[in-house]
């Protein structure tokens, strides 16, 4: 599938050579190679997928990063079907469960009914938001009406200024942390927006039925780009990070550790705060420099938890619960089938998670759920976890959590080129930008818009 390189490799020399083998770069190296370029991608990882990870708990291949596609995100379902994987939907059948402000409730829908000022109070905002995602421009939010002020204040300062209640604050906090690893404290208003919109309105990002947890690819995500690697082969090749790119007007020569790859064009697909790590020749323009600086990556942790059956089910429950304190914060019942093994997603707070032991983390997890779903979730049988925030190589994830200010004055420089370098990623998507269709879509155009150069080039 793929290949690492050493010394016996020192140089090659391609069309186009790629940084990173996630979800844009390999989209992007399909689509040059369909055209007959000689692509090579290199990936710093011992793995391809980028931010989708495969795990196994009880014997289950489970998604440790990216999970769920909407029917609306058809790049990432059409690349699943070539590479012949399929989707599961998310099981949602039964009451979900909330724990806010210290009481549990089942309640059906979406939205938690907390009480009936909670829900008034949470339409308003939630009103108030839209109106506000309708004025945003997808593709330059920074541009939109009111970018300035918008990009100047916080979402948590936003929803002061708005006076929403505790427990509208307590969920937005669930999608804050969700969408951005980060609290709506951390996050500009304007980035909010954006992402919002982006993700097709607050609706389509928090529903299952018709939305953005609509369904799970079967095989994992991961295993769609393990998929596409295999076919690309020698192509792809993993633990080489690029640490420096230098250019000319002929081509541009990208510098591993062991290796100099020669190529005309570059598409690089890492995050905006993840660009840092590579030194440019010539340097990245200023704007480019503050965008590496201050849209830094969230921060977010996963931990499954399986059990010889999908207990809940029987109480009538759907798997699904939201919850203002502790370690986990929001749980799915990803489930391979009804007879066992039965296992919960958890989604747990990196500040209250990623420091502790293994044990510890398995520990109050556990703990959490009893709480949620009653004493047979003590009976784990087993357990698996993950903390991006806390990798080794390109930490942090599912977004970057752009602070107040950042987007007005930097993120021009998102899809800027510089020079023979073109980005790609999710960040730089305008629709679907922060999920997976979004990565495969902006993989897509970086190639269409470098085999343009290339013909340009040999017309010459």
């Amino acid at each position: 599938m793929s290949k690492s390189l050493d010394s016996r490799t020192p140089v090659a020399t391609v069309d186009v050579v790629i940084v990173g083998a996630g979800f844009a770069g390999l989209s992007a190296a399909d689509r040059l190679v369909n055209t007959g370029a000689s692509v090579l991608v290199l990936e710093g990882r011992d793995r391809v997928g980028g931010r989708s990870f495969t795990g196994e708990v009880a014997g289950v291949k489970v998604d440790l990063g990216a999970t769920w596609v909407s029917p609306r995100h058809t790049a990432i379902r059409d690349l699943a079907a070539k590479v012949g994987c399929t989707t599961t939907p998310q099981f949602a059948q039964g009451r979900n469960v909330q724990w806010l402000a210290g009481k549990r409730r089942t309640y059906g829908g979406t939205i938690p009914p907390v009480s009936a000022a909670g829900v008034v109070d949470m339409a308003r905002i939630q009103m108030a938001l839209e109106k506000l995602v309708g004025t945003i421009d997808v593709d330059a939010a920074w541009e939109s009406p009111d970018a300035a002020w918008l990009d100047s204040i916080s979402f948590g300062e936003w929803l002061d200024k708005k006076r929403a209640l505790p427990s509208t604050r307590a969920l937005m906090t669930v999608v804050s942390k969700v969408q951005w690893g980060a609290s709506p404290g951390d996050v500009s208003l304007l980035h909010a927006l954006r992402y919002i919109r982006a993700a097709g309105g607050i609706d389509h990002m928090l529903d299952v039925d018709g939305g953005q947890q609509q369904d799970r690819i079967t095989q994992t995500t991961q295993e769609i780009a393990v998929r596409l690697a295999q076919q690309l082969g020698d192509r792809v090749v993993l633990n080489a990070p690029v640490r420096r790119i230098t250019q000319n007007g002929q081509g541009v020569i990208a510098h591993t550790g062991s290796a100099t790859i020669h190529a005309k064009h570059a598409i690089i697909t890492t995050t905006p705060a993840h660009r840092a790590a590579i030194e440019f020749e010539p340097a990245l323009s200023e704007t480019a420099e503050g965008l590496t600086k201050t849209w830094r990556m969230g921060a977010l942790s996963k931990a499954l938890v399986a059990y010889k059956t999908p207990f809940w089910r029987a109480d009538g429950l759907s798997g699904e619960a939201v919850t203002d304190t502790g370690t986990v914060f929001i749980t799915f019942d990803v489930s391979p089938a009804e007879n066992g093994p039965g296992v919960l997603m958890a989604f747990c707070d990196p500040r209250v998670f990623d420091g502790f032991s293994p044990e510890l983390r398995r520990s109050r997890v556990v703990q959490q759920l009893a709480d949620l779903y009653g004493a047979q979730a003590n009976d784990a049988i087993d357990y698996v976890d993950h903390c991006w925030g806390t990798d080794t190589f390109a930490p942090g994830g599912p977004n970057p959590a752009a602070p107040p200010y950042a987007s007005v004055t930097y993120a021009n420089a998102l899809t800027e080129p510089h020079g023979r370098v073109d980005w790609a990623g999710t960040e730089t998507a305008g629709e679907w930008a922060g999920c997976m269709n979004g990565a495969v879509l902006t993989g897509q155009r970086a190639a269409e818009r470098v085999i343009a150069r290339l013909r340009g080039e040999s017309s010459k």
